[in-house]
């Protein structure tokens, strides 16, 4: 499938270097308001063209746009990709409203092409393993759960925060994505969420870059926490949080009847998911041997590092197979109404649903 990317900022270069991992995918053309930032990731991810958004949209050899766009620039972006006839993959969150991601999905169905959206971490090796774990009966039937970002914000490695802090920005929809996708994708989906949020440590400053020393403009709840109840009953804390300093707190947890599985950052393809069967062992990586798995090992080949693609090769290959690609924009909404139902706080019933996202080799992809 020939690629095209919209937007040249930081998270391309995730995305140019595990494309060109990808046999199934060949990076054509890069564009960017900026024409001198599209021809330096070119130059430097050797791809054959640089262009404005204009162009590259008008390009009759690009298949599929991948949106990585600032997010509330999302919806438009995606929506004019559809337009010109394009498969998307968008950066998330999918739209900064609901309204805005329903007027995307209808969008793309009666334009008969794919929309897909991240994040795609789920579909690596990591939380493909912790979701057969979770299947194979490791923990016994899954009572409760913690989601926990304990961070303290991006100014103290990105140059230009700007908009992680505005309008779609803040740790709910920036990384909380990552955390309720893998949860829905090991346990279903969201019925009912109760939330608070709040701005909880002021006076924000750029700390890299030309603007080092200015004032941030934050415009999100930078402290979000509350309780999802997933259909079923099966109660989740979360926490997605920029204000905080180092902690201990896990990432993904699931407690169950016979163990607890602590699963690996959510942000990343890999990572070891840790076991704690009922008695006295502590958290400890499964046992390594086939046969004592539930399931064929699966292997790490690509999901190490930051690089991003699994998701649009999932892609190509279910448009090849006539299959349904699984990191769909029907998960993609559902989590987007469980995040700004979180942060706006109170408590919300969730009325989308979705189905959970199959784990690897069940179908193409």
């Amino acid at each position: 499938m020939k690629v095209g990317i919209l937007g040249c900022g930081h998270v391309s270069d995730q995305y140019l270097l595990g494309c060109a991992e990808l046999e199934s995918l060949d990076v054509v053309a890069c564009a960017d308001l900026d024409l001198n930032r599209a021809e330096q990731k070119a130059a430097e991810h050797s791809v054959g063209r640089a262009c404005t958004p204009e162009q590259l949209l008008a390009d009759p050899d690009v298949e599929l746009i991948v949106n990585l766009t600032p997010p509330r620039s999302h919806a438009e972006v995606s929506l004019a990709a559809i337009q010109a006839g394009k498969h998307v993959w968008s950066e998330k969150p999918l739209a900064v409203t609901l309204d805005e991601a329903a007027e995307l999905i209808e969008a793309a169905a009666s334009a008969g092409v794919r929309l897909g959206c991240a994040p795609d971490t789920f579909l690596g090796a990591g939380l493909q393993t912790a979701m057969k774990l979770i299947q194979g009966g490791w923990i016994g039937d899954p009572v409760a759960g913690v989601a926990c970002v304990s961070e303290h914000g991006y100014e103290e490695f990105h140059p230009e925060v700007s908009s992680f802090y505005a309008r779609g920005g803040g740790p709910a929809l920036d990384l909380g994505p990552y955390y309720v996708t893998a949860l829905v994708a090991m346990l279903g989906p969201v019925a009912r969420v109760t939330g608070f949020a709040c701005e909880g440590l002021p006076g924000r400053c750029f700390q890299l870059g030309p603007r080092a020393g200015q004032p941030i403009d934050v415009q999100v709840p930078t402290h979000v926490s509350g309780v999802l109840e997933l259909d079923g009953g099966l109660l989740v804390t979360v926490l997605f949080s920029w204000d905080l300093g180092a902690t201990n707190l896990p990432y993904l947890e699931i407690y169950g009847t016979e163990g607890t599985l602590s699963a690996p950052n959510p942000d990343l393809f890999d990572g070891t998911p840790k076991l704690r069967r009922t008695g006295p062992e502590e958290l400890r990586q499964p046992p390594p041997e086939p046969a004592s798995l539930p399931f064929a090992p699966i292997p790490l080949a690509f999901d190490t590092g930051g690089a991003r693609g699994l998701g649009i090769a999932d892609i190509a290959a279910s448009i090849d197979a006539g299959t349904p690609h699984r990191a769909s924009p029907e998960l993609a909404y559902h989590v987007l109404e469980v995040l700004l139902a979180l942060q706006a706080g109170g408590t919300t019933e969730i009325k989308s649903r979705c189905e959970r996202p199959a784990t690897r080799g069940s179908q193409a992809g």
